[in-house]
């Protein structure tokens, strides 16, 4: 089954062009019950892969007190390995199937006010650190362009057209579109490029002090310091950032269609989260300020 197993990220990192970290999680959730069944390290035979192993998997999750989102993502990266073997005959029948998702509970995006969000990159701005204007700049293009983390980090010099303000950004399933950048942000990427002298157009935006690509854990990093501020104190990520951009664009009257194209979602459904977003914000300035609410 761990032959089976390398087989299978291979024939996903080349078909449905998984991205490393989705390969990556992949491979230590399936790992994770094959080592169940036999030991770390030891072969497992397709007779092991069983829906009581499976469900001790589960068990295991629980019992180590992962979350239910784990345990969704684990079972799912199980449904599509077990897929694969049962399409190579390399099992006979697919026992994930029988397994259901666990309920996940439902989370409203978190956003940053734009207000306060606006005066922490002001603020920024006027900073006299070495690292303030690629900062300053990585918080801009992430908040005008609602760019994930992996997005932000992947790009390169070539993949920003200053002269239209359009960005080029390979997404999920290396999949490319193309996204408007705001003039704050072109501004704040201009002072930063200006400072980190010429380059080709293959190299990396955003370098730490070795000249080297940024890490995204570098990139959590810096966002939680420079805004930890405006989130009073309750941390915050890069994703708020892709949050408060989609939601305030809702909020001021853009289409969903075209926030939906903006974010690079698939489907409709990832993107009408935002208008629940709303729905609250609404329900509360009626709240506060309606006499009879």
């Amino acid at each position: 089954m761990r032959e089976a197993l390398e087989r299978f990220l291979s024939e996903f990192a080349a078909q449905r062009r998984g991205s490393p970290h989705t390969l990556a999680a992949y491979r230590r959730d399936v790992t994770r019950v094959l080592d169940l069944a036999a030991g770390a390290g030891r072969p497992v035979a397709p007779s092991d892969w069983t829906r009581e192993l499976l469900e001790r998997g589960l068990h295991d999750l629980y019992r180590t007190h992962h979350s239910a989102a784990s345990a969704a993502r684990a079972l799912a990266a199980w449904r599509s390995f077990s897929r694969f073997c049962l399409r190579r005959g390399v099992v006979a029948r697919d026992p994930a199937r029988a397994l259901a998702f666990p309920r996940l509970p439902k989370r409203l995006p978190r956003t940053l006010p734009s207000h306060d969000l606006a005066a922490a990159l002001d603020r920024l701005a006027a900073a006299d650190d070495r690292a303030a204007p690629r900062d300053r700049a990585l918080l801009e293009l992430a908040y005008s362009s609602g760019l994930r983390l992996s997005e932000l980090v992947g790009l390169n010099r070539g993949d920003v057209d200053r002269g239209a303000a359009l960005v080029r950004v390979r997404g999920k399933g290396r999949r490319e579109r193309v996204v408007p950048v705001g003039e704050g942000a072109l501004n704040a990427l201009e002072r930063y490029l200006a400072g980190a002298g010429a380059a080709r157009g293959d190299e990396p935006v955003f370098r730490g002090p070795s000249g080297a690509r940024l890490s995204g854990r570098t990139v959590q990093r810096v966002v939680q310091r420079r805004l930890s501020e405006v989130a009073h104190g309750l941390g915050v990520t890069p994703h708020a950032l892709r949050h408060s951009f989609a939601s305030h664009l809702l909020d001021r009257g853009a289409d969903l269609r075209a926030i939906q194209e903006l974010l690079g979602h698939r489907s409709l459904t990832s993107t009408q989260v935002y208008t629940h977003v709303s729905k609250a914000r609404l329900r509360k300035a009626y709240e506060q300020a309606h006499p009879r609410a």
